[in-house]
C-alpha cells in the first residue's frame, strides 16, 4: 500500500503530498498521523527553508471522512479525537520554522480549510474550491472556518459561506484574500516549486521573525480552536447531528444500491 502522506526534498525545499487520490484525500486518524510524521521530518530536515504542502489527484481534500464519522458508534469520541489531531497538525503548519506554501488544484472541503488556513502562500488552480458542508449536516464549523476564515475574508463573506453553505470559488478565494494568486492547473506544481524556492533563496533569521510577528495571534487562534472543537462535539449530540448523519449515510447505502444494479 502507498503511502498516505509523502514528503520530498529538493534543496531547501520539502514538499508534503497528501496522497489518497482515490478517495479524494479524507483527513482521516490515519492521514493526519501520517501528516504529522512528515511535519516532523520536514522541521528536523537539514537546511529546510520552505515547506509544499500539497495534493494528488483532483481534489485537495474533502476533509473528514463523514461516512466514517456518521457511521462510528462514538461519534463525539470519534470526532473529538480527530479534531484534536487537525488543531494540532495545524499548529504544527504554523510552528514551521520555514514559509508554507499551500497548492489547492481541487476542492479543500470541511475540515481541509483548515490546511489553507494555516498557509502564508497559497496557489490555487481555477478547479479550487472550498466549501463548509456544514450546515447541511447539523453540524458546527470545524478546522478554522469560524476562527480563521473570517480573519482573511471578513466577517460578512465567512458569514454567507457558513451559513449558506455556499462555495468559494477559486477566482473568490484569490479577490477575496484567501488565496494569493491564480495558476493554471497545468502550471500549479512549477509555479509553487518557484515561490518556495524564491522564499528559500531569502535570509533565514529575517524569515522567522517575519512569520514570528505574522502568527503573532498563534495561543489565542489555538484557544479557539479548541472553543470549536468543543462545540462542534456538543452539536453532534443534538438531534440535528443525528438526522443529518444519518440522512447522509441513507444517501450513501442508496448510491451504493443504485451502483450495483
Amino acid at each position: 500500500m502507498h503511502d498516505v502522506v509523502t514528503i520530498q526534498p529538493d534543496g531547501p525545499v520539502v514538499a508534503i503530498t497528501l496522497n489518497q487520490p482515490a478517495q479524494h484525500n479524507p483527513l482521516t486518524p490515519a492521514l493526519l498521523a501520517a501528516l504529522l510524521d512528515a511535519l516532523a521530518a520536514a522541521r528536523h530536515h537539514h537546511g529546510v527553508r520552505a515547506v509544499i504542502l500539497q495534493a494528488a489527484g483532483p481534489s485537495f481534500s474533502r476533509g473528514i471522512d463523514i461516512a466514517s464519522l456518521a457511521g462510528h458508534a462514538e461519534r463525539v469520541l470519534y470526532a473529538d479525537e480527530l479534531l484534536r489531531q487537525l488543531h494540532r497538525v495545524m499548529l504544527e503548519l504554523i510552528d514551521l520554522p520555514a514559509p508554507l506554501i499551500v497548492a489547492v488544484q481541487g476542492p479543500a472541503n470541511g475540515s481541509a480549510m483548515g490546511l489553507v488556513l494555516a498557509a502564508d502562500v497559497v496557489l490555487v488552480a481555477p478547479e479550487a474550491s472550498f466549501t463548509a458542508y456544514t450546515t447541511t449536516l447539523g453540524l458546527s464549523p470545524e478546522g478554522g472556518w469560524a476562527t480563521l476564515l473570517p480573519r482573511l475574508i471578513g466577517q460578512r463573506r465567512a458569514a454567507e459561506a457558513l451559513l449558506l453553505e455556499r462555495s468559494i470559488s477559486a477566482e473568490e478565494a484569490v479577490a477575496w484574500g484567501l488565496a494569493n494568486r491564480l495558476v493554471p492547473a497545468s502550471h500549479l506544481a512549477e509555479e509553487t516549486q518557484a515561490v518556495a524556492h524564491q522564499m528559500a533563496a531569502q535570509l533565514p533569521g529575517s524569515i522567522a521573525c517575519t512569520r514570528r510577528l505574522l502568527w503573532s495571534e498563534r495561543d489565542r487562534l489555538a484557544a479557539e480552536l479548541d472553543r470549536e472543537r468543543e462545540l462542534f462535539c456538543a452539536q453532534i449530540r443534538s438531534i440535528e447531528a443525528s438526522i443529518g448523519l444519518n440522512a447522509f449515510l441513507d444517501r450513501q447505502r442508496a448510491m451504493m444500491t443504485e451502483a450495483d444494479l
